[in-house]
């Protein structure tokens, strides 16, 4: 193929509303945050002039060499700000500037509440209902809580979605390369082999099928590649390419670029406090603010690297640009798992081609290793590199600003729950005043279920595909955390006639008790790692942290004597339905009220019969 060369200069796309193909950085947005050298969009020969611009594939060749790795200065710019950062804002800054994490979603709908019958509906109401106020809250609601102890399940394919439920309008296949099995809602369908024609609305059915396939495809994975793990979602994704670039785009305010080789959804940010880090894809390692800077240095060179390039000269080059030069020999071991972190995500990515065992274990000592480079898709990963922003806080700030209803419904479309509390005033009265089909819309688009309640709106996955985190889970840390949920709900939860707010807050000697005693009576019987039962701290840690991320707790407010966390409504969730008559002094902690004391029963002494007395 004819070899394509882009533009030297940087090119920057201006804010406000696109067209969701060509440019523009989405509806609602109000600065262009996008800057990368040579990013310019080409029109492929043979598509039509109504069809969606796409970068032209790059097909170098030649040999080796490091001649021409002049570093982009946008993304110098962002590896300086990851450098100094803090490792909550690195994450927030990682989700601003990339925007490559997957959506979050609960799974299990909540089942019929026990109990007598509230005033209000407990299941969800037709989305022409009452307000959302008007909803019972999730405090006192249906639950989706699981009696039995926690069970290992079978594991997510690594890299892969697990396979979901039959979506009726498919057509049953089998994909190449897969077992024979039922269709699932990621599985491509296909037309019958049969002599007749498929009916207008089986094929209309097909269609709106194959949408929401390759709708959910894209977020759960932005970047989808004609050769990656996701390959036979990616026709379908260019077949419908026009439709699904319109939708995003008036919906969620997100662009889509489909090119002939790989196509990207460019999501927002999504806030300061966004709970999304970036991991190493076979260890599951968080990156720490130096693996980020790494991961943005060597972007910065391979925008305009060859095709061949060898490590060792990308690595002489990322350390003629590190940011801060003093920092050099501060920690040499970390520096180069920091490094082989960096490496591996640009593998997974495939911006790099598949390296040597040894090179992703240690680059500085992997011996002469050549690399491919595939820089089409370097030049697709940033998606809001630093050129209108003054600092890291500045651009966490700016990828995240949209008008109120794009705001609120890219919460929906990422995250586990919307409370209503946690939003701005101008996005909590939209919610308020389309609490029930502004959800409807997105639901309907990505195939999930509305949870409405009064604190605030969920969109459920019951076939657990979009969502990075599965709660329950397999492994020890998941069922800690499910368990010590469970056991927290039923401590603190507000009773029925109380003001049951937003959060509640967890005494931290009551988590300590409660994860204690759940290790001595699940650790052995259920096969918990043994590391976690020697070292109660780290399970706590990775508990918590597990729970942090799906939001059904936080850290109290900065300032709180003595610091803690908070329970959220949404943790209710994978408790037992509430008693809510119990009987006085029933409850597990409870002391028995005197009140309703049973007195002992009386035993009548003896009675010795007189003399001559019939006994």
């Amino acid at each position: 193929m004819e070899q394509q060369e882009y533009a030297t200069g940087a090119a920057r796309t201006a804010g406000g509303t696109s067209d969701g193909c060509t440019g523009g950085a989405g509806r609602g947005t109000t600065a262009a945050v996008v800057a990368v050298r040579g990013s310019g969009p080409r029109v492929v020969p043979g598509t039509g002039a109504d069809a969606p611009q796409e970068a032209a594939p790059v097909r170098d060749s030649g040999s080796p060499s490091t001649a021409g790795l002049s570093p982009d200065p946008g993304l110098l710019r962002l590896a300086r700000w990851f450098a100094e950062a803090e490792p909550g804002t690195a994450d927030d800054l990682c989700t601003a500037s990339l925007g490559l994490y997957p959506a979050r979603h609960f799974g299990a709908p909540a089942g019929p509440a026990t109990g007598p019958a509230p005033a209000a509906p407990l299941t969800a109401a037709p989305l022409t209902a009452a307000p959302l106020t008007a909803e019972v809250s999730w405090w006192h609601g249906p639950t989706a809580h699981t009696p039995v102890p926690p069970r290992a399940r079978e594991p997510r394919p690594a890299g892969g979605l697990r396979r979901a439920r039959r979506d009726a309008a498919a057509l049953p296949v089998v994909l190449s390369g897969a077992k024979p099995g039922k269709p699932g809602r990621h599985r491509k369908p296909e037309r019958s082999r049969g002599a007749g024609t498929v009916p207008q609305d089986r094929s209309a059915a097909t269609t709106a099928a194959e949408r929401r396939i390759a709708a959910r495809l894209l977020v759960a994975h932005p970047l989808v590649t004609a050769s990656g793990p996701h390959a036979d979602g990616f026709p379908l994704i260019r077949r419908h390419r026009d439709w699904l670039a319109e939708r995003f785009d008036t919906l969620l305010g997100y662009r889509l670029a489909v090119g002939p080789w790989h196509a990207r959804l460019h999501k927002a940010g999504l806030g300061p406090g966004a709970t999304r880090r970036l991991e190493h894809p076979a260890t599951g390692a968080p990156f720490t603010p130096g693996g980020y800077a790494q991961l943005a240095l060597a972007l910065a060179l391979l925008v305009d690297a060859p095709e061949r390039l060898p490590l060792d000269g990308l690595l002489a080059a990322m350390d003629a640009v590190r940011p801060d030069p003093a920092a050099r020999a501060a920690d040499r071991a970390a520096e180069r798992a920091e490094l082989a972190m960096a490496l591996a995500v640009l593998v997974d990515w495939q911006v790099l081609g598949d390296l040597p065992a040894a090179a992703l274990a240690d680059p500085a000592a992997a011996g002469p290793t050549v690399l491919t480079v595939d820089r089409e898709l370097a030049r697709a990963v940033p998606v809001g590199p630093p050129a209108l922003a003054d600092d890291a806080t500045d651009l966490i700030r700016r990828a995240a600003e949209a008008e109120p209803g794009t705001a609120v419904r890219r919460r929906l479309a990422e995250t586990p729950a919307v409370l209503a509390a946690d939003l701005p005033e101008e996005q909590r009265a939209w919610l308020r005043d389309h609490g029930r089909t502004g959800p409807a819309a997105l639901a309907d688009f990505l195939g999930l279920e509305a949870e409405q309640r009064a604190e605030g709106v969920a969109l459920l996955d019951p076939a657990e595909e979009l969502t990075d985190l599965a709660l329950p889970g397999a492994d020890t840390a998941a069922q800690a955390a499910l368990l010590l949920v469970e056991r927290l709900v039923e401590e603190v939860r507000p009773l029925p006639g109380e003001t049951a707010g937003t959060d509640v807050p967890v005494p931290d000697a009551l988590i300590d008790g409660v994860l204690g005693d759940i290790a001595d009576e699940y650790g052995l019987p259920a096969g918990w790692r043994r590391d976690y039962l020697a070292d109660r701290t780290a399970l706590r840690r990775d508990a918590l942290d597990l729970l942090h991320r799906m939001g059904l707790i936080t850290p109290a407010p900065r300032g709180t004597r003595p610091p803690g966390w908070l329970l959220r409504a949404p943790a209710a969730r994978y408790a037992p339905a509430p008693d809510l008559l119990p009987a006085p002094g029933t409850g597990r902690h409870s002391r028995p009220d005197p009140e309703f004391t049973v007195p002992a029963p009386t035993v009548p002494a003896p009675v010795t019969p007189r003399a001559g007395q019939p006994v």
